[in-house]
């Protein structure tokens, strides 16, 4: 398409200063004549290109041009180049990046105020690696099969059509249409594992907003509960918690609706000898159950 051979022939200039239009002509598998209609053409809307005869001449920008005389402000150049950034860590060993491109259309350099590592603090290969075939999966619509963890401690095998890659929770998730359950589900990724993909190819699209659907899905079957949370977590209030209050002794009186489950259990006790359920008394009672079970563990 021409809009995108012009947007691609002010990139290569605004990278080599000077090029030829016979190269140009090379590089899109065009005619020379088609090149010099291109230069007309960006011309005609403002961009400063200008093409020199002879020994030595070719096709040039205005030296220090860049996009910043734009239709794109100022504040919508920082939010373009900030979502690139966060963008760019997905596949960081990717050379000629778009934050890199971008930054040079649009005359920034100094975009480097934000760092964005979707990683884990370990194992980050596995899941860079996982992370990238899935990618692969869903661009390419090929089934994937794969072992799954469910938060049972149940694994079994799974033959999925891969649908969108999600990030929700300070974790990865695929969303995908689970050929076994004959379902659309979300699969954690850190729970994945034996991941194959296969040559069959799948015609099933979405493109919905799957996060927001499944959040109020989720919160649909919850349960408010009071909590009392030690002044040794508090690290955790302030980082999890919005409703909270500071009481005299340093500990939090908290206030929250949590999704039904046994999940919510694990989480509770994840705190530790810092948490205290106040209301309401079947979930004590559950978390009693739970403690004593695992007391009975370390009884001789």
């Amino acid at each position: 398409m021409q809009i995108n051979r012009l947007f691609e022939i002010v990139y290569i200039l605004l990278e080599k200063e000077k090029v030829t239009a016979r190269e140009l002509a090379e590089r899109f598998e065009v005619s020379t004549r088609t090149v010099y209609r291109d230069i007309e053409v960006l011309s005609g809307v403002g961009i400063p290109v200008y093409m020199s005869k002879g020994k030595g001449g070719g096709v040039s920008l205005l030296p220090g041009f860049t996009l910043n005389k734009a239709v794109i402000t100022e504040g919508e150049k920082a939010e373009i180049l900030s979502a690139l950034k966060a963008l760019d860590a997905v596949k960081p060993e990717e050379k000629a990046t778009a934050l890199r491109k971008m930054g040079s259309l649009l005359g920034e350099s100094d975009y480097d105020w934000i760092e964005v590592d979707f990683g884990i603090w370990f194992d980050k290969n596995r899941e860079e690696a996982l992370f990238n075939d899935i990618k692969k999966a869903v661009i390419e619509k090929r089934v994937i099969c794969f072992s799954y963890a469910n938060a049972k401690g149940q694994t079994s095998e799974r033959e999925a059509e891969p649908l969108k890659l999600c990030f929700k929770g300070e974790a990865w998730y695929l969303y995908a249409w689970c050929r076994k359950k004959k379902e659309e589900r979300f699969f954690k990724l850190k729970r994945i594992r034996k991941l194959k993909l296969t040559e069959e190819i799948f015609q099933r699209t979405y493109k919905g907003a799957v996060l927001k659907e499944e959040y109020n899905h989720y919160w649909t079957d919850s349960i408010q509960l009071k909590l009392k949370i030690a002044k040794e977590a508090s690290f955790r209030v302030y980082e999890e918690f919005e409703d909270y209050e500071e009481l005299e002794d340093g500990s939090f009186l908290v206030k929250i609706s949590f999704p039904k489950g046994e999940w919510m259990l694990y989480y509770l006790l994840s705190f530790g000898q810092a948490l205290e359920v106040l209301e309401p008394v079947e979930v004590r009672e559950q978390l009693k159950g739970e403690l004593e079970k695992m007391l009975e563990k370390y009884l001789d």
